[in-house]
């Protein structure tokens, strides 16, 4: 028979995609139209992706502590639903202040449920099984970065002027519903299920119910946690700019037609949703530290392709590099945080963690904006993030060495 753990991880897929996929990377897809609806600039529309990120890193770290606390099922849930919530609402936008409000509360959801939720594998597999199906779980940001360039673009141009408000509608709706799927195939524990985790058990450093202050506590003094949070940064702050700006730099400044755009950012999907996967089980095999090194430098070569190399060819190259790479980082930084701190602990460790990443996240955007509106060009911003992640690459090899 399947081992419930196998379940839990598909359905963490589904949160992945609307948390993730939908809540967040969507924006990328509905930003040219939304900024010519509601007049914006690019430093605007650069800082409504930061509020989205200051939405998630405030409820990134205390999400996770309280899912350390009242258990992730019920965290993720509620979560989804502010996320449904104010993705529809965000299609009745009428200035940047309502629009700004929306990305925050949204990225608020985004953080309570995708922290939980990626952390929720250590609960349910051993450590040499981790890394793979934390890769299953990420395996929802491709699938919904996918589903975001087939199924928006023609929505938003059957619209017309107004098309990016039912793209939000669109989203808003999918994401309520589908919350409830979720909660009721999602558990926190194997016990729930008389089950034990797949593949033995292993000593947890704290029980499920441990309290906010002693998570907090026990997460805090781990070192290895620190440089993790340090090398997670440089993902927060270099991937921003290239999702954030892709079909953006392809339709205003290098002049593909929006569904042209939505092509290559599915292409780009496509590519991704194993890409946890595969760089899971990389770094099961030879440890987080080289598989985030390996992943860095992927990350670091699409963003030098997608600023130098100027035309289609070079574009859907890039986006399949990006791909290959795209969310690999997450996925080892979710199983590293389980290896140092436990299953039990494991959101807490993964919230705290997501402080540097989400720092990255929230001045990324703003930077790559203002790089933009300075210098008439997205290129020096693809360059400033293909550095951001060289370095990325080389914290890494700070990271602990693969353990037995």
């Amino acid at each position: 028979m399947i081992h419930y753990a196998w379940i839990i991880a598909f359905t963490g897929t589904l949160v992945t995609i609307l948390a993730h996929g939908f809540g967040r990377m969507s924006y990328s897809v509905i930003l040219p139209s939304m900024k010519e609806g509601l007049i914006l600039n690019y430093t605007q529309l650069g800082s409504l992706a930061t509020g989205n990120f200051i939405g998630y890193l405030s409820l990134a770290i205390i999400g996770g502590f309280l899912a350390a606390r009242f258990g992730i099922r019920r965290v993720v849930f509620i979560s989804l639903l502010v996320i449904g919530i104010s993705l529809f609402l965000t299609g009745l936008a009428n200035s940047f202040l309502f629009a700004f409000l929306m990305r925050l509360i949204t990225g608020a959801g985004n953080g309570g449920s995708y922290v939980p939720i990626m952390a929720l594998p250590a609960a349910w597999f051993v450590m040499k099984k981790r890394g793979l199906a934390t890769g299953i779980v990420s395996g929802g940001i491709g699938t919904g970065l996918f589903l975001s360039g087939v199924i928006l673009p023609p929505l938003i141009a059957a619209f017309g002027k107004e098309g990016w408000r039912y793209a939000w509608f669109f989203l808003g709706i999918a994401v309520t519903v589908l919350a409830f799927l979720c909660y009721a195939f999602l558990r926190n524990h194997p016990q729930e299920k008389g089950l034990s985790m797949l593949g033995g058990e292993e000593e947890q450093k704290a029980g499920p119910k441990a309290t906010l202050f002693s998570a907090f506590r026990d997460v805090v003094v781990e070192p290895e946690l620190w440089k993790l949070g340090g090398v997670y940064f440089m993902f927060g702050f270099s991937y921003v700019i290239y999702l954030t700006f892709f079909v953006a730099y392809l339709t205003k400044e290098m002049g593909l037609p929006p569904v042209s755009a939505g092509r290559i950012f599915a292409f780009l999907g496509i590519f991704s949703i194993f890409c946890g996967v595969i760089y899971g089980w990389i770094s099961d095999v030879l440890g987080r530290r080289w598989g985030s090194m390996l992943a860095y430098l992927t990350l670091a070569l699409s963003y030098l392709i997608f600023a130098f190399w100027k035309d289609s060819t070079g574009f859907y190259v890039s986006a399949g590099v990006f791909g290959i790479a795209a969310f690999s980082v997450p996925t080892i930084m979710a199983a590293a945080s389980g290896d140092t701190v436990g299953g039990s602990l494991a959101p807490a460790g993964l919230g705290f963690i997501t402080l540097f990443f989400g720092v990255g996240q929230a001045l990324g955007p703003v930077m790559g904006g203002w790089i933009k509106d300075t210098t008439g060009t997205f290129t020096y911003a693809f360059v400033l993030s293909a550095a951001v992640s060289l370095l990325g690459a080389a914290g890494s090899l700070v990271l602990r060495r693969k353990t037995a």
